[in-house]
C-alpha cells in the first residue's frame, strides 16, 4: 500500500548562499506504518531524456540539504533524483526525547523507512529504472535490504559502505557487547564516544571525514546554524543495532542472496570503516565488485575533486544510460 505525504507537518529544506537548493524542488513528508514521520524530496532532470531515477541515501546523522551538490550534478546527468532523512535525523521524526542523539532500536525501522520512500514516493511519482546511490549507514542498509528491493532497483552504488567499524580504542565485538548490555538494561540512549555531546564545532585539521576544507566547512557550518537537522554522537542502541546489522550481512547465505548489481567504493585513507571488510565483500559477492580510492577519507562525496571526480567517473560507468 502506497504511503501518503502527510500535509501540515514538515520541516522545510534549508537553502544557503553557498549551498542553495536545486531548483523545481518537490518535497513533503510519508508516514511509515509505524508512525514515523519521514522528510523526502525529489527534482525532476531538465536534461531529457531522462536516465531514471538515483535513490540517494545518506549515512548516519546526515541530511538531505549536504548532498545538495550531488543532486545537482546528477540532475545535469540526466537523472531524477530522490532523497530523504532516514527516522532520528535530519527533519524526520525523532525516536528519542533528545532529537540531538542518535538513536534506532533496530535496523528493521531503516527497512521500513527505505520501503515507505520506494512504495510513497519512487515507485508512483519517479520514473524508471531505479538506482541506488548510498553513503556509509545508507549503504549498510540499501545491502541488508538487497534481497528485498531486489525487484525494484536495477542497480546499487555504495560509498564507503558501513561493513565494519574503522579503527576504535576496543574491538567491534567488545563494542557491541558493552552496547547490547547498555540497550538491554534500558540505557540505550546513552551516547557513546570519545566526545559525549551533541553536536560542537569540528576542526578541520585532523578529521577524518574530507580533505577538502571548503565542504568540510560548508558541512560544519550548516550543522552548527541548524542543531535541529543535525545529530550528535551515537548512542549504544544505534551502536549496537548497526553491530549486528553488519553481522547479518558478512553471512555467507545472505551474501548469497544479494542478486542486485552492485559496486562497493571506498575510500583508501578512510579510517571510519573498514577498507579490508569492503574489499572482502567485493570479493565474496557473486554480483558485486569493490574499487578503493586512494587517498580519499570517509566522506568521498564530499572530498576534494581529485577524489570525487574518480568516484562520480566510476558510477556514471556503472549506471546504465548514463553517456560517456
Amino acid at each position: 500500500m502506497r504511503a501518503k505525504p502527510v500535509p501540515g507537518f514538515s520541516m522545510q529544506l534549508v537553502s544557503t548562499d553557498d549551498n542553495p537548493v536545486p531548483p523545481d524542488l518537490r518535497d513533503g513528508m510519508l508516514q511509515t506504518a509505524d508512525g514515523a514521520m519521514l522528510r523526502y524530496a525529489f527534482w525532476r532532470t531538465a536534461h531529457p531524456p531522462c536516465k531514471g531515477t538515483i535513490v540517494l541515501l545518506q549515512g548516519r546523522g546526515e541530511y538531505i540539504e549536504k548532498y545538495f551538490e550531488t543532486i545537482v550534478g546528477l540532475l545535469a546527468r540526466g537523472f531524477d533524483v530522490c532523497t530523504f532523512d532516514w527516522r532520528g535525523q535530519g527533519g524526520s521524526s525523532r525516536l528519542i526525547k533528545n532529537p540531538a542523539k542518535g538513536y534506532i532500536d533496530s535496523f528493521e525501522q531503516y527497512h521500513a523507512d527505505l520501503d515507505t520512500v520506494l512504495n510513497g514516493a519512487v515507485l508512483p511519482d519517479c520514473r524508471p529504472p531505479y538506482f541506488i546511490l548510498a553513503h556509509s549507514t545508507g549503504a549498510l542498509i540499501a545491502l541488508s535490504s538487497a534481497p528485498r528491493i531486489a525487484s525494484r532497483v536495477q542497480r546499487m552504488v555504495l560509498c564507503s559502505p558501513l561493513l565494519r567499524f574503522g579503527k576504535m580504542p576496543i574491538g567491534q565485538n567488545k563494542l557491541k557487547f558493552i552496547a547490547g548490555v547498555l540497550s538491554t538494561f534500558g540505557f540505550g540512549s546513552l551516547q557513546l564516544g570519545s566526545r559525549n555531546v551533541n553536536y560542537e564545532k569540528r576542526r578541520f585539521a585532523g578529521n577524518r571525514l574530507s580533505d577538502d576544507m571548503r565542504r568540510f566547512e560548508r558541512n560544519n557550518n550548516f550543522a552548527l546554524a541548524h542543531p535541529e537537522i543535525a545529530v550528535g554522537t551515537p548512542t549504544a542502541a544505534w551502536i549496537f543495532a548497526a553491530a549486528q546489522a553488519m553481522d547479518a550481512v558478512s553471512d555467507p547465505d545472505f551474501i548469497g542472496s544479494i542478486t542486485i548489481p552492485t559496486l562497493l567504493i571506498g575510500g583508501g585513507n578512510d579510517k571510519v570503516v573498514s577498507l579490508s571488510a569492503i574489499e572482502e565483500m567485493g570479493f565474496k559477492m557473486r554480483s558485486g565488485k569493490a574499487i578503493i580510492i586512494d587517498g580519499a577519507r570517509h566522506e568521498i562525496l564530499q572530498e576534494r575533486d581529485v577524489y570525487r571526480e574518480q568516484l562520480l567517473a566510476a558510477f556514471h560507468a556503472f549506471i546504465p544510460g548514463t553517456a560517456p
